[in-house]
């Protein structure tokens, strides 16, 4: 392993970390021919004495790899390691979902029943778990570079799941594969942001080391010239530098090939004939072939067959071990293959495709016989095998892998005759099924492309052909937040049949008013869904669940409670035991819960929502909302470390953008109210124009990002960009939603208030500033506020947002003759009000701490002390940094440590202090201010944060704003 010790060295290190208890992985690069396999193989052999290594190799088959073909071998290997028995032990309960990468286990499983992607990837991790608590267990995926993505999607799912046991994950793929497109480029990135993975890329020998390889291979020490024309020519490339020592024991400078081709195929050249042929043959079939398909395609005798490997391996082009063939390197493979002749490439794909089909070969997959009958140019034979490669990709939840076998369907069905016939279906059909498995891919953006393809000519469709068209179409408008869906769904309804044998109908009037509810809709949701319950039939129970559902969070958030409730009951009444409609219920039942106040009840049936996401395998979707809609009740009751344990193994999912936007706002919730408004602020750059696409199509999502966004805006002494966020709710985008509208009333009065101060102290410098109409905007949230009385949780907002009201009228000029009132009983009546159980728990020391700020406002220290003190106290206990942190700084700023009684501004400051804020009052900057009191800037300066500690402000304008308070 020369230049490779360090890297042996790390390998053995990362083994003893997974040999404590760790789950570890490491991904190792490098050009082709610089040493990854020899560096896997030296290791594979160490590790074997200490742990089970097991080992899978992804197939290249061009663009569209087999589906899952590494891990297909991994379980094997596992299954002659442990036995069949041990291993579906070890996965668990619904194991029988493993015959998706080992069909033979249906034999004592039986067939599972379709679900999610998500429970086959859980149940890998949990058999990894498993078989890795007794032993460390060393999981080997070579040449990920021609992975499928399914491969992909697992394997970052394990190493983000895994929760134990001594796990070693080792990933290797060719950096000078990975071109702009791969899939490699955005996913390598990704995996190095996970704490759990290692990366590195081998580097180049130099010349001293490759003067000790060569030595090493010849037994002698080669001459100077002779070591630096080798490392002219292999540039360092360790592979190289063996091929080229190889040749005639290097015999004179002028025996050495000058091109690579030259290079790669010195061994193969100087084999008899009949042993090129067969590695001719079975370079057709991959860089690794098993000896039964080899059998099958080789048109000679066993023994000419064994005579010819055998050669082969002796002369080092092949390795074998029990059951197969391996080029001893892929570039050897490419290059022989390459040499083929165009005959004998189209008579040796021909063979493998044949022999494939009639069942030889270990690991055969459609993928494998699609690819082979392409590069025989048989076409027809290549679509039919491609047909069948696309289902069995969709069957194994391969949806990407699935969508690339429909896009060749659809490249050869003009160059095939009868290709409706031999397909089964219409051209439009292949169309939607291919948009199908792009939009369970992720690719929801290519899935509209391909269904608009289809309804492209609407005289060629059906009415129910065109309806059910444009149903998916509206399904992925929806996915990728993009308007439209609902009149795509009103032109279904427009055209579908009308047949009581066809769920179509019945279906459409359900997602419409799914669609029109989430656009906050409610009324028009709740005629819709109504009748969807009319037309789905007195068998359809599952379509009722979902309609009665949708009408009631629709009937629940216009107001009609009980009504809505009654409906949720219904909802789950008629589900039964069907998961789906129990999902669906789930999701909305714990939302409305929420919504209403009553926070025990949301996170009861979240959770068991959760569980049966998970059995069922939709984790990552429907489980995600489920997540989020436990989290949202847990912050509310004040349990946010319980809370964070749901939210972070939820996003660590990586769920699609529409669902983990949810688990976003949770997040920026908990990093702002722990106190890390500066973080909150980073998460909102980085997030908002994700935020913002979905708010695009759902109400909640703008109005609870607008809330939050808000929040983070105010905590960073903002108070524009607040209102910026906040005056949605002001504007002709907003649709009522009362239980998020309370929310943003307060923090948009909140930001008033600010700005009201701002204007109130503007001097010339500030004379750009636009003029926000303080006084009609904080008009427009009371009224809005008067039509939200009969909300449950209005009787905790309400107040709070009374007193955030009473704040802007305080901050707003006033004519001496007639004072505002102090602000200090609102915010007693709001602190008595979010006292009570239906409050979100933050509201108490939040309130407190408002109060507090009133009572030292107003010149009451002993009250302001004592509602400061409850505040932290009760906000401390729960994590509620924010709070802590601004009761601190409220006591810094020497408001609350006076001992004398009632104090004012001129009290309190000094002289010279007193000229600073009168000049800070008329807008000037430090340097202004320095030249108009003889001063320097920097003494400016240091007055000027005086002042703001002694008044209590975080700036210049909420100094003036401050002092002149206290002065009235």
């Amino acid at each position: 392993m020369i230049g490779r010790e360090s890297d042996l060295a790390a390998l053995r290190d990362e083994l003893q970390v997974v040999t404590d208890g760790e789950p570890r992985a490491v991904v190792i690069g490098g050009e082709a021919g610089i040493g990854k396999t020899r560096l896997l193989d030296e290791f594979r052999a160490e590790a074997a004495d200490s742990a089970l290594v097991l080992t899978g190799k992804s197939v290249d088959l061009g663009t569209d790899g087999a589906p899952y073909a590494p891990f297909t071998g991994i379980l094997r290997q596992l299954v002659d390691a442990i036995g069949i028995d041990a291993v579906l032990e070890a996965a668990g309960p619904g194991s029988g979902v493993l015959s998706v990468l080992l069909p033979e286990l249906s034999a004592v499983e039986g067939v599972p029943p379709r679900t999610g992607v998500e429970r086959l990837y859980e149940l890998i991790t949990v058999l990894f778990e498993n078989v890795s608590s007794a032993r460390p267990v060393v999981v080997i995926v070579e040449d990920i570079h021609w992975a499928d993505t399914a491969t992909l999607e697992l394997v970052r799912f394990v190493i983000r799941m895994i929760a134990s046991g001594q796990l070693l994950l080792l990933l290797s793929y060719r950096s000078d594969e990975v071109l702009r497109g791969h899939p490699l480029r955005s996913y390598l990135p990704e995996l190095d942001r996970t704490r759990r993975v290692t990366r590195w890329e081998l580097r180049r020998l130099d010349r001293a080391q490759v003067a000790e390889q060569a030595e090493f291979i010849l037994g002698c020490v080669p001459d100077s010239e002779t070591v630096d024309r080798v490392y002219q020519l292999s540039e360092g490339v360790p592979f190289f530098v063996e091929e080229l020592v190889g040749i005639d024991h290097l015999g004179t400078g002028e025996d050495l090939p000058e091109t690579l081709r030259e290079l790669l195929l010195a061994r193969y050249e100087r084999l008899s004939e009949p042993t090129q042929r067969v590695l001719r043959l079975i370079s057709a079939g991959g860089i690794c072939v098993d000896h039964e398909l080899l059998e099958a395609v080789f048109e000679g005798s066993p023994d000419d067959l064994d005579a010819a490997a055998r050669e082969a391996v002796v002369a080092n082009v092949l390795s074998t071990d029990t059951t197969e063939y391996t080029f001893r390197h892929a570039l050897v493979r490419e290059a022989i293959h390459a040499d083929l002749l165009p005959g004998e490439r189209t008579r040796f794909h021909t063979r493998y495709a044949q022999a494939l089909e009639h069942g030889n070969g270990r690991d055969r997959s459609a993928s494998q016989v699609s690819y082979h009958w392409m590069a025989a140019h048989d076409l027809r034979r290549a679509f039919i095998a491609t047909l069948e490669a696309m289902e069995e990709a969709r069957l194994s939840y391969a949806y990407r892998t699935a969508a690339a076998m429909g896009d060749r369907v659809l490249e050869l069905w003009d160059q095939v005759d009868d290709a409706e016939q031999l397909a089964g279906r219409p051209r439009v059909e292949v169309l939607s099924r291919t948009a199908s498995a792009l939009r369970n891919a992720g690719d929801s953006e290519r899935a509209l492309a391909l269904v608009n393809a289809a309804l492209a000519d609407p005289d060629a469709l059906a009415p129910g052909t065109r309806a059910r068209l444009l149903r998916d179409k509206a399904q992925y408008l929806a996915n990728i937040s993009r308007p439209g869906s609902v009149e795509a769904l009103r032109e279904a309804l427009d055209i579908a049949p009308v047949d009581p044998d066809d769920r179509l109908r019945p279906q459409l009037l359900a997602e419409t008013a799914g669609r029109l509810m989430i656009e906050a809709r409610f009324f028009e949701a709740a005629a819709m869904a109504t009748s969807a319950i009319d037309e789905a039939g007195d068998d359809a129970g599952a379509r009722k669940s979902i309609a009665h559902t949708i009408r009631g969070i629709a009937l629940i958030d216009g107001g009609e409670i009980e009504q809505g409730l009654a409906d949720l009951e219904s909802a789950r009444r008629l589900a039964g035991s069907d998961t789906g409609p129990l999902l669906r219920y789930s999701v909305n039942a714990s939302d409305a819960m929420y919504l209403l106040g009553r926070y025990d009840d949301a996170v009861e049936i979240a959770t068991a929502g959760a569980r049966l996401a998970r059995d069922r395998g939709v984790e990552r979707t429907s489980g995600v909302m489920l997540s989020s809609n436990t989290v949202e009740p847990l912050l509310a009751l004040g349990e946010l470390d319980r809370a964070e344990s749901v939210l972070e193994p939820a996003l660590a999912l990586d769920p699609p953008p529409g669902f983990r936007v949810h688990l976003q706002r949770m997040k920026l919730w908990l990093t702002l109210w722990r106190g890390d408004a500066s973080r909150a602020d980073e998460l909102v750059r980085r997030w908002r124009p994700g935020m913002l696409v979905q708010s695009e199509i759902e109400m909640q999502s703008r109005l609870g990002f607008a809330r939050l966004t808000a929040e983070v805006a105010v905590a960073r002494g903002d108070s524009r960009r607040a209102w910026a966020d906040a005056r949605i709710i002001t504007t002709d985008a907003w649709r009522s939603v009362p239980s998020y509208d309370l929310p943003l009333l307060a923090v948009g009065a909140r930001a008033l208030a600010g700005i009201a101060a701002e204007q109130g102290m503007r001097g010339p410098a500030d004379a750009e500033e636009p003029t926000i109409d303080v006084a009609a905007e904080a008009e427009a949230l009371e009224q809005i506020l008067g039509t939200l009385g009969g909300w449950p949780t209005a009787v905790a907002w309400g107040p709070v947002v009374r007193a955030e009201l009473a704040e802007v009228q305080a901050a707003l000029p006033t004519d001496p003759a007639h004072p505002v009132p102090s602000t200090v009983g609102a915010w007693e009546e709001a602190v008595e009000a979010v006292s009570t159980s239906i409050a979100p728990v933050h509201l108490l020391p939040y309130a407190r701490l408002r109060l507090a700020e009133s009572y030292a406002a107003h010149g009451d220290r002993v009250a302001a002390v004592d509602a400061a003190s409850a505040a932290r106290d009760r906000a401390d206990e729960l994590g509620l940094g924010l709070i802590v942190r601004a009761v601190d700084d409220l006591r810094e700023r020497a408001v609350l440590t006076r001992h004398s009684g009632a104090r004012t501004a001129d009290t309190a400051l000094t002289e010279r202090e007193a000229q600073v804020l009168a000049l800070i009052e008329q807008g000037l900057s430090n340097k202004q201010i320095g030249e108009r009191l003889y001063i320097s800037a920097k003494t400016a300066s240091v007055h000027v944060s005086s002042i703001l500690k002694k008044v209590g402000a975080t700036s210049r304008t909420e100094a003036v704003y401050r002092a002149a308070r206290v002065a009235r």
